[in-house]
C-alpha cells in the first residue's frame, strides 16, 4: 500500500478514535461514568414527540415542534447524573428521571426536575409536583448552568451550579426508569449528560474465583493472578457466575494482551449449558484501520445481532465495559462511549440465541480458543427491580 493511503488510514483511525476518547476524561471513566450523549448524535436516544430535536455545536438542541420529549432508550434505577443546560429566561424544560417514555403525572409516575422562570411554581430546580427549590433559580441563568443531580433509593438530591437547592425523599418510591429531555416552551440546549451508577456490588473477590464455576471450562485456564486479576488463557471453555441475574448494569475493566484475539461476556444464559447467552463481544480489531468498521461485530457489540459502532478499546491496555439489560432492550459502554443499542424483538425462546429471553440467567465470562488472553478486574452489578 503507497505510504499516503497508509498515512491517511492512520489519520482516520486517530481522528475518529480521538473523538470517541474526548467524551469523557480518563478519570471519569475510571470513577464508571458512562456518556449518555456523544456530542455527535442522538445514539441512544429516541423522541417522544414530533420536535425538531438535533445536534448543533456539541449540544442537543430543540425549539420547535409538538411538546413531549427525547428519551434515553436505556432505563437506569440508582445514579449520579450530570446535565448542562442553557436557554432564555422564558423557556420552561425539564429532565425526567425513572420515566416511562409517555409520562402521564409528575407526581406519579416519574420525577420532573424543571428548568422554568423564577416566577413558575416550581422555578428551576424543583420536582414538579413534589416539592418546590430551596435556591433563587430561573432558565434564564445567564450561559450554561449545570445540574447535579441524584438519585438513589427513595431520596432525590440536586445541586444546581454548585449549590443544593433540592432534596427530597419519596414515601412511595419510583424504581427503574427512563431519563428524558423535555420540549415544552421555548428553545433549550442540553450538553455533557454523562450518568455514574450506584449500588453496584462485587461478583468477584480478587482472591479466588468464589461465586463463579469452571464445570465448563474444558480447555480454557481461568486464574487470578498476584494483582488480584482475573486471566483466561486457552480455549474453547468458560466460566459461569453462579448466581442468576435478569434485568441488570454490569461495570467491569478488561485488558486483552494478544492482538486481535476473540472473547465475550454472555449474560442471560442457560445455566449450566455451553455459550447460550446474550454475547457482549471482546474483539478490538478493525478493517484498514477504521474504528467505525468492526471485525467480527466488535468489542461492545451484541454478538450476530448488532456490530459495535465503533471500536474504542485497545489491545494491551485496560478498558471499561458496562452493560445495561432491562427486557428485551441492551445497550453496551466501552470507556464510557456507547457502542450498542439493541431491542430483541423476536418470539420467546429459553435460548438467546434463539429468540427473546426475558428469564434470569447466568453470566458467562468467554474463553474462545488457544489464542485466548484476557484479564477481567473491577466486576460489579446492580440489579434492577422488575417492572410494575
Amino acid at each position: 500500500m503507497p505510504k499516503l493511503a497508509c498515512s491517511l488510514i492512520l489519520l482516520l483511525s486517530l481522528s475518529v478514535a480521538h473523538a470517541a476518547d474526548e467524551v469523557l476524561t480518563p478519570d471519569q471513566i475510571n470513577d464508571g461514568w458512562i456518556a449518555l450523549f456523544d456530542g455527535e448524535t442522538l445514539f441512544g436516544w429516541e423522541a417522544t414527540n414530533d420536535a425538531n430535536w438535533r445536534v448543533e455545536d456539541g449540544a442537543i438542541m430543540v425549539d420547535s415542534g409538538a411538546e413531549g420529549w427525547l428519551m434515553t432508550t436505556s432505563e437506569f434505577d440508582g445514579y449520579d447524573l450530570h446535565v448542562e443546560f442553557q436557554g432564555p429566561a422564558t423557556t420552561n424544560s425539564g429532565v425526567f428521571l425513572r420515566t416511562p417514555l409517555t409520562p402521564t403525572d409528575p407526581a406519579k409516575d416519574c420525577y420532573e426536575v424543571n428548568i422554568a422562570p423564577a416566577d413558575n411554581p416550581f422555578p428551576t430546580g424543583s420536582l414538579v409536583a413534589r416539592i418546590k427549590s430551596a435556591g433563587p433559580a430561573s432558565a434564564g441563568l445567564q450561559g450554561w448552568n449545570t445540574l447535579e443531580i441524584t438519585a438513589q433509593g427513595s431520596t432525590i438530591k440536586i445541586v444546581l451550579n454548585d449549590t443544593e437547592v433540592t432534596s427530597y425523599d419519596d414515601p412511595h418510591p419510583l424504581a427503574r426508569g427512563h431519563i428524558g429531555l423535555q420540549f415544552r416552551e421555548g428553545p433549550i440546549y442540553f450538553r455533557n449528560i454523562r450518568l455514574k451508577p450506584l449500588g453496584l456490588k462485587p461478583i468477584f473477590n480478587g482472591r479466588n474465583l468464589t461465586g463463579w464455576n469452571t464445570d465448563r471450562a474444558d480447555q480454557s485456564e481461568f486464574s487470578v493472578d498476584a494483582e488480584g486479576e482475573l486471566t483466561v488463557k486457552n480455549g474453547p471453555g468458560q466460566l459461569e457466575s453462579d448466581d442468576q441475574f435478569g434485568d441488570f448494569l454490569l461495570q467491569l475493566e478488561c485488558k486483552v494482551n494478544v492482538d486481535g484475539i476473540n472473547s465475550g461476556i454472555f449474560f442471560r444464559c442457560i445455566p449450566g449449558d455451553l455459550m447460550m447467552g446474550y454475547e457482549s463481544q471482546i474483539h478490538n480489531a478493525m478493517l484498514d484501520g477504521d474504528p467505525t468498521q468492526p471485525v467480527d461485530c466488535g468489542t461492545g457489540g451484541i454478538f450476530r445481532r448488532q456490530n459495535a459502532r465503533r471500536i474504542v478499546a485497545r489491545d494491551h491496555e485496560w478498558f471499561a465495559k458496562t452493560i445495561v439489560a432491562t427486557g428485551p432492550h441492551m445497550a453496551v459502554w466501552v470507556n464510557g462511549y456507547q457502542v450498542s443499542d439493541w431491542t430483541d424483538d423476536r418470539a420467546p425462546n429459553e435460548n438467546p440465541r434463539r429468540g427473546l429471553r426475558l428469564e434470569p440467567g447466568t453470566l458467562m465470562i468467554q474463553g474462545h480458543d488457544p489464542t485466548t488472553d484476557l484479564e477481567f478486574r473491577k466486576l460489579q452489578i446492580t440489579e434492577f427491580p422488575e417492572e410494575k
